[in-house]
Formats: C-alpha cells, sequence, structure tokens
C-alpha cells in the first residue's frame, strides 16, 4: 500500500544513535550485554535497544521441559561473545558458527564475562523456534564484582531492584530467564541475602515470562567464600533452594554424582541439578573435546541433567573452519545416545527449506539472489534429523546440511549412502519427527534434486490425534502413509501454479500430492529410496551409491490457500543519517552519497517466512534518465528493517523504498499489498 511521501534536508552531522546499538560506521544495528551494575540500574525499556527484541515465540515441543527427567543445557561461550552474531540483520561471514542440533537440548545459555549478558536476537529467535528455553548471563567477578555485590546485597530494596531490572530486560528482549554466577567472595550480609535475592528473582520471573527459568551456578558457598564444589551439597543447597535449578562445577567426579543421588536435598529435583561439562577439557574432568560423551554416560547414568559448556570447541579450536559441520556433526552424534529427541509441536503450515542460517549465497526457489558468504541465525529454519547409520549388506546412509545448492536460504538437506545389492525395499530416510495435526484436506509439496538411477518418494508416519494429546500412552500405533503425486491437470495445480505449476525450476524437481485424512497428527516424514529399476534376472545385483538433495517439504492446510493477503499497512521511515562514503558519485566527482535509515511498518509476523525490501530510484537530477527496477536490499524477519550505507542518486532526487511480505502459505502476495512509501531529499 502507498504510504505516501516525507521530504529530507540533507544534513551532515554525526549519528544521534546510541552507538552500543548501531555500529558507528555503518548505523547497522548490534546486540551487546552491559558491563556495570550502574547501566543494569538505570536500563529503562524506553531506551531498549527495539532491534534485539526477539520476534519468535517460545514454540512447544514434545516432551515438554518440565516433564523431561533429564535435560540438556548448552552454554554458549565463544571468544568473549557478541561476534558475528551481533549483528541484528546478519552479516557477511566467511565460514560463521552456528548451531542447529536444537532437537537434542532443552536450554540454551548465552555466555560472556559482562555483568549482564543479553542474548543477541538472532539467537533467541533460533531457538525459540525449535521450543529451546534461551537465558541470559548475570556475573559478577574479582574486585569489581564483589564491590557491586556488596552494593546490591545489602539490603532487601536493593537486591530487589536489580532483580526488576533483570526482569525487566528478559522481559523487553523476548528471552526466558538467567543463569546467575557469583564468581566472588561475600559478605556475611550479602551472602545471607542471596537466596533472598534469587527467590525474589526467580517468583517475579515465573509471575512476568511463562516458562522462565533462573539457575545458580556453583561458585560461592553458604559463608560467602567462593568455593567450587563440584556438586550440590548442605554448603550451597541454600542457593539451589531459592531458585529452579544448580549449574555444576566442571571438576567433578563419579563419587560426587553418587553423592548427590542419595543427598537429600536432591531428592525429588534431579533434573533441576545439570552436572557442568567444560568440553574444552580444561582441568582434572572427565571427557571433553569428542570424547565428551564419556561425561554424558557418567551423568545419565545417575538421572542427573547435563550442562554443556563451550560446544562451539568443534569450531573455535579447529584451524580449518570449513570443517566446522562435519566437526559439529560428529559431536552431536557421539552424544546422541544420551539425549532426547525433541518433537516439534506446531500447527499447519509447516514449512522448512533446511537453513542453517548462514550460506555462501541467498536463494529464493532455487535462483541466486545474492552470491555472497553471510550469517543471519535468525533465518534458520527448522532443522532436521542429522545422522550416519549403516545399512544391512554394508550399506549406509547419511543426512547433512550442503551450502552449495539450496531452494531456500543458505543450505539443502543432503542425503547420500548406498543400498546394497541385498537391499530391495526402499532406504527410509526420517528427516523429521514432529507433531502437526493434519487439516482435513493438506497439500504437500517435496522439492529435491536427485542421482540418476533412483526414485524419491516421500512416506509420512500418523498417528490417531486423539491418542497423541496423550503421550504417555506408549502404544500409539503410527500408520503409514505415501502421499500420491499429483498430475499436471489436478484441480489444486491449475489454481495455484506457483506451488506447483513449474514441475522442474532450475533443476530442481517439484512434487505436490493432496491428503485427505480426519483426526491424524503427522509424526514422522520420511524420504524413500531405492533403485529405479531392478536388475535383469541375467544381470548380477550391484550396490548403489546415490545422493539426493532436498531443498524443501511443505504441508498447507487448502483451507488456507483461499484466504486473502494481508496488506502492509503504516510503513513509515525515521532515524535518517546521510553519510558520503567511499567510491564515486556517478553523478559527480564527490564521494557517493548514502543513506542510512530505519524502516517500521505493521504486518502479522505469524504469518511470514520473512520480509523482502527493495529499493529503486524514481527521480534525480537529470530527469532524463528513466525510474530505475526495484533492487533487493535485504530481507528482514519483523516489523523492522535498517538501511545502511545505500548509495543514492545526487540530490535533489526521489526514491522509493518498498517491503514485500513472503508468507508461510507458499503464495507470493499482490504488489497492492506491498508496502511502499517514497523519499525526497535536497541539499539546503
Amino acid at each position: 500500500m502507498d504510504s505516501g511521501s516525507i521530504h529530507e534536508v540533507i544534513k551532515y552531522t554525526p549519528s544521534p544513535l546510541p552507538a552500543r546499538y548501531y555500529d558507528a560506521d555503518t548505523t547497522e544495528p548490534i546486540s551487546c550485554g552491559l558491563l556495570t551494575l550502574e547501566e543494569l540500574l538505570t536500563w529503562q525499556r524506553s531506551k531498549a535497544n527495539p532491534f534485539n527484541i526477539a520476534v519468535v515465540p517460545l514454540a512447544p515441543r514434545e516432551p515438554h521441559l518440565a516433564s523431561c527427567p533429564r535435560r540438556t543445557l548448552v552454554s554458549h561461550d565463544m571468544m568473549g561473545g557478541y561476534l558475528d552474531d551481533r549483528f541484528v540483520q546478519g552479516t557477511t561471514a566467511e565460514a560463521p558458527y552456528a548451531f542447529y542440533h536444537w532437537q537434542y537440548i532443552d536450554i540454551f545459555n548465552y555466555f560472556t564475562h559482562n555483568m549482564v549478558t543479553i542474548p543477541p536476537a538472532v539467537w533467541t529467535n533460533a531457538a525459540h523456534k525449535h521450543g529451546v528455553v534461551v537465558l541470559g548471563t548475570f556475573i559478577t567477578e574479582w574486585n569489581d564484582g564483589a564491590a557491586a555485590c556488596e552494593a546490591f546485597l545489602k539490603e532487601e530494596e536493593s537486591y530487589r531492584g536489580v532483580a526488576d531490572k533483570l526482569v525487566q530486560i528478559s522481559h523487553c528482549y523476548g528471552f526466558d530467564g538467567w543463569l546467575i554466577n557469583i564468581e566472588n567472595t561475600l559478605s556475611e550480609v550479602a551472602v545471607k541475602n542471596t537466596p533472598l535475592f534469587l527467590r525474589y528473582l526467580t517468583d517475579q520471573m515465573h509471575e512476568r515470562v511463562a516458562g522462565s527459568l533462573v539457575l545458580w551456578y556453583d561458585s560461592v558457598v553458604e559463608n560467602g567464600q567462593l568455593k567450587w564444589q563440584n556438586e550440590l551439597n548442605q554448603s550451597n543447597r541454600m542457593f539451589f533452594d531459592a531458585c529452579d535449578g544448580f549449574f555444576t562445577n566442571y571438576n567433578w567426579t563419579e563419587q560426587n554424582l553418587e553423592w548427590m543421588r542419595d543427598y537429600s536435598g536432591a531428592q525429588g529435583r534431579q533434573a533441576d541439578i545439570y552436572v557442568g561439562v567444560d568440553v574444552f577439557a580444561r582441568g582434572d574432568v572427565v571427557g571433553g573435546m569428542f570424547e565428551t560423551n564419556k561425561a554424558l554416560d557418567i551423568i545419565r547414568k545417575h538421572n542427573f541433567s547435563a550442562a554443556i559448556f563451550a560446544p562451539g570447541w568443534v569450531y573455535e579450536a579447529h584451524y580449518n573452519k570449513e570443517d566446522f559441520r562435519q566437526n559439529q556433526d560428529k559431536f552431536w552424534a557421539l552424544l546422541s545416545d544420551y539425549l532426547y529427541i525433541h518433537l516439534p509441536a506446531l500447527s499447519l503450515p509447516f514449512i522448512s527449506s533446511f537453513c542453517q542460517g548462514f550460506g555462501k549465497a541467498v536463494h529464493w526457489r532455487g535462483q541466486q539472489e545474492e552470491r555472497r558468504n553471510w550469517f543471519n541465525l535468525t533465518a534458520q529454519e527448522i532443522q532436521p534429523l542429522y545422522y550416519h547409520m549403516e545399512l544391512e549388506g554394508q550399506g549406509w546412509l547419511r543426512s547433512r546440511g550442503c551450502p552449495e545448492d539450496a531452494w531456500n536460504g543458505g543450505c539443502s538437506l543432503l542425503l547420500e549412502g548406498l543400498i546394497p545389492a541385498t537391499h530391495t525395499s526402499p532406504v527410509c530416510a526420517k528427516i523429521f519427527s514432529l507433531h502437526v495435526p493434519l487439516t482435513p484436506k493438506t497439500l504437500i509439496s517435496l522439492v529435491y534434486k536427485s542421482s540418476p538411477g533412483i526414485t524419491v518418494s516421500l512416506e509420512l508416519k500418523m498417528a490417531d490425534t486423539s491418542l497423541c494429546m496423550h503421550p504417555d500412552i506408549p502404544d500409539t500405533k503410527f500408520t503409514s502413509v505415501s502421499p500420491v503425486v499429483l498430475q499436471k491437470d489436478h484441480q489444486l495445480l491449475s489454481h495455484f501454479p506457483y506451488l506447483c505449476g513449474d514441475l522442474n525450476p532450475n533443476g530442481w524437481t517439484v512434487r505436490c500430492s493432496e491428503l485427505e485424512l480426519s483426526g491424524c497428527t503427522l509424526r514422522d516424514v520420511c524420504v524413500n529410496i531405492q533403485q529405479s529399476e531392478a536388475p535383469q534376472q541375467s544381470e548380477a545385483p550391484q550396490d548403489t551409491p546415490f545422493s539426493c538433495r532436498v531443498g524443501e517439504v511443505m504441508f498447507l492446510d487448502v483451507a488456507s490457500l483461499a484466504l486473502p493477503s494481508e496488506p502492509v499497512q503504516g510503513l513509515c521511515i525515521y532515524d535518517v543519517v546521510w553519510l558520503r562514503g567511499t567510491g564515486l558519485s556517478p553523478e559527480s566527482t564527490s564521494p557517493a552519497l548514502h543513506l542510512n535509515a530505519t524502516l517500521r511498518w505493521d504486518y502479522p509476523t505469524n504469518l511470514i517466512r520473512h520480509f523482502k525490501v527493495y529499493w529503486r530510484r524514481l527521480r534525480g537530477p537529470d530527469p532524463r534518465i528513466p525510474s530505475g527496477q526495484l533492487v533487493l536490499l535485504g530481507r528482514a524477519f519483523s516489523n523492522l528493517y535498517r538501511v545502511t550505507e545505500l548509495g543514492v542518486p545526487e540530490p535533489p532526487g526521489l526514491l522509493e523504498l518498498v517491503v514485500e511480505p513472503v508468507c508461510r502459505r507458499g503464495l507470493p502476495v499482490p504488489e497492492s499489498c506491498w508496502g511502499r512509501r517514497s523519499l525526497s531529499y535536497s541539499e539546503n
């Protein structure tokens, strides 16, 4: 919708935007923490970083955190934090670190040595999409930390003031709680008030943020000494009793766990005790590195939860960052026997193109929109199951993310393996375990590329919805359904050609099916792969190597396809900063003119995969030059986008900024529903 025009008089003044929230050189929005107690106590919601507010709510999953008897926490500590992940809108990154084995974990903690670590929104968005709880960190250390503790733990009013700010920050930025880490000695008064601070903080978090958690790190003991115990015991139980959980130090032995198992203070709350495992294996520890599974084996044997600290070791400690995916997949495969696979419990539409939030190019429907290395975890889509399995007769099957080609985003799911000559039935590659109730009519789309000599099809495992509502029933029966591919003349394909009309775009194969089922819940999505033709009787059977690149799977409610598109409303432009940058303007010999501005609009974000933001030149100083074509600036995942370093024609000029919603139901939004705003500009 056209929202009219605004006019800007160009002024070359320093950026008025707060430097902590916007890069000083480019005005690119960034995430950051708070360094001092004063910064925390003076924090105001009205001055919060609007770009660091997570836009993805915590998704439901099975089993729910509260019903998991042995949970898994990941504490992400990497090179001081706020690296490539601090860029809220993403950045160019040659070989970034990302996490994508979300189905294995329950809690994600972003850890730095800032006093108040606020998780970057990109992490909260990715974790929440998979139903994973996100914790920030409140840490005090050394002499400065001791002084801060004496200041805020001296009395009820002061510790409540700190707790209230932590609650407000978590509520504002959309994450789910805190890890509290007091790594300095405390006075008698301060240590006496610490459990009261924890209880007040925990109660307030539970009241304001559904599903929130406050955890205590094993550090200070009841007499105020900094004395890591490597277990829960009588000297630190007072802190555990005042909050939701206890994160032990890393230098434990099996004897510590045996003692804790029988300790009265742990009874009924063993799931709330997170036994710490340092993946870097610093000090005298069990396991670590590619032997972290040894620690998990002992922890699970005694029925405790696990806190895996710094699993970014798979990236940080290895010189060749190109091996990162291989190292990460190996690390989590070694732990998989000790971890739950959690099921996303979602409603239709269910779509995933397997994007891991980074890549060598940005793809859309099999074409490259941009050819560059990029990183933005908010772009990560629901992740599939990654594994390597052996088949009978020396065959094998592996699933992994591959950035060499993609349908949407930065990578596809590559299924590869060997079908042994003796294997006559299809190889079943499970790619998702889910809990998704289906509608009476469901449209299914599968996009893939396969090697010669094999056929590819979907197999779906269904359960009765009424039984699925009771996950404690162990004998839920699954029914296998193999959807029939729709022919070109089917009514659905003719009505919605954008979804399934071109069956071989850019070398990809698109196959659509329609399911008509009542009262069914989708539980597993499998890709079946088998040899195209059986060998002739005179020929000896041969092993068949194969690869199948899956670009996207989509499950849509057919009834939703007929709904009208929502229009973008209220597109506005503000926080404009003009800069003269590198390079020469095409119209003059002066340095190029750059526009930096914030766009905001209204649109139901639950309907979209992302927004595409464009610009075009409408008029410049030379009226003989016609209006330009729309040029893609980038993708937004909320109703907010910062335009940075946009080279524009010399003044006077007129340009247009455009926002296109890309909806989850798969159909294009008509241009009449896009957001548009024109900006004219001139010098004094």
